[in-house]
């Protein structure tokens, strides 16, 4: 079966439907000069963490990749081509039970950081989020 892709002005929503697909976009995703936040959107079980995985592996990142569902945030320095080093956040905000534990540990310093990708599974919680630089509603069907 084809994947799914439809946009809007703000978001991309995907279906994808073997593991090979969600890798592909990984590496996609990778290639791209992306910085600033990107929340990836989609139930439990979607594939958001798997996505996410293949992603920082796609940049370059070579040790483990843990779920950040009970820290909220996993930071990750990817070393690049050129020697320099690009900041990787991820954050799973699904245990959050409150938006102001994100000021407690300085959340928004990371979406402050040159250079920084913030990766962000369910912003929905944190009502402080009014935009994203870019928004995946992600559905992987396999």
């Amino acid at each position: 079966m084809p994947n799914s892709t439809t946009e809007d002005k703000n978001a991309k929503t995907l279906t994808l439907y073997t593991e090979a697909d969600t890798q592909r976009l990984a590496a996609q995703l990778a290639a791209l000069p992306l910085t600033g936040s990107v929340w990836l959107a989609g139930d439990l079980g979607a594939g958001k963490t798997t996505l996410t995985r293949y992603w920082l592996q796609a940049l370059g990142h070579a040790g483990a990749v843990k779920s950040p569902t009970y820290t909220l945030v996993e930071p990750y320095s990817i070393e690049q081509t050129d020697g320099s080093v690009k900041p990787v956040y991820h954050a799973d905000l699904y245990r959050l039970q409150d938006p102001e534990e994100l000021s407690f540990i300085g959340f928004d310093e990371y979406l402050d950081e040159p250079n920084a990708l913030v990766i962000i599974e369910w912003a929905s919680r944190a009502d402080i989020f009014t935009t994203a630089d870019l928004v995946y509603r992600y559905d992987a069907s396999y």
